[in-house]
């Protein structure tokens, strides 16, 4: 039985929580170590920053739509300048990375792979038609994790430059950790809080829905980039 957030706990704490055994498998994925390590294969590599650049111009649509159903202005700021975060990184990798000559180039245009296009859909339906609140829990896994996840690979891939400076995704990886992304996870974190504490048990209900499937995406959405799984031909 869903519970609902005590006077003194974080709506977010049960969040946590609930999805511990799925966060130990994230952290155990062999992508996220090769990752860090620097011994992921650039063509592998490539993949997921294609994929990443696709996710967030869906993400970025997400946020917006939280920012247009904001609850107050303040809200409403902080969800519209993350989703303008996004094109501009996405902008970034295209330009840093697919087209700088480090990794290897493809000739023909990516196409979402099967967790990217279930993810992002999940992700835009969900904030076009529940609840602000329900919406935020779902978008909040990509934050929080995402800061958690980098803060680790972010010091591994420190030691790969100190070995070698020219490695050519580890100074890429080494920004995970970057100290305007955990703040950002922190504000996003605090909005959920706020939202669940006006929700009725419904919304609670479905706000850890949301939360539990974004965080299943989150683990699929990596693990494809290494091990994927193909679209069925034609």
């Amino acid at each position: 039985m869903r519970t609902q957030p005590s006077e003194t706990a974080r709506f977010t704490d049960h969040l946590w929580d609930r999805t511990k055994e799925l966060r130990g498998a994230i952290d155990e994925l062999e992508f996220l170590r090769r990752l860090g390590d620097g011994t992921l294969p650039l063509e592998v590599f490539r993949t997921y920053v294609e994929q990443d650049s696709l996710y967030l111009a869906g993400y970025s649509k997400t946020l917006s739509l939280l920012a247009a159903k904001s609850p107050d202005p303040e809200t409403a700021r902080f969800w519209a300048q993350s989703a303008g975060s996004a094109v501009a990184v996405e902008t970034a990798l295209h330009q840093d990375l697919l087209t700088g000559g480090r990794i290897p180039e493809r000739t023909d245009e990516p196409e979402h792979s099967t967790a990217c296009l279930a993810y992002v859909s999940y992700l835009i339906a969900t904030a076009a038609t529940e609840s602000y609140a329900v919406g935020a829990a779902a978008a909040l896994p990509c934050f929080w994790i995402y800061a958690e996840v980098g803060r680790d690979l972010a010091a591994t891939a420190s030691e790969v430059l100190a070995a070698d400076p020219e490695h050519p995704y580890a100074q890429w990886v080494s920004t995970y950790g970057a100290a305007e992304f955990q703040e950002s996870a922190a504000t996003a974190r605090s909005l959920v809080d706020a939202a669940a504490a006006t929700a009725g048990a419904k919304d609670l209900s479905a706000m850890e829905t949301a939360f539990v499937i974004a965080t299943r995406y989150e683990l699929m959405f990596w693990d494809t980039a290494l091990h994927p799984q193909p679209w069925p031909a034609g």
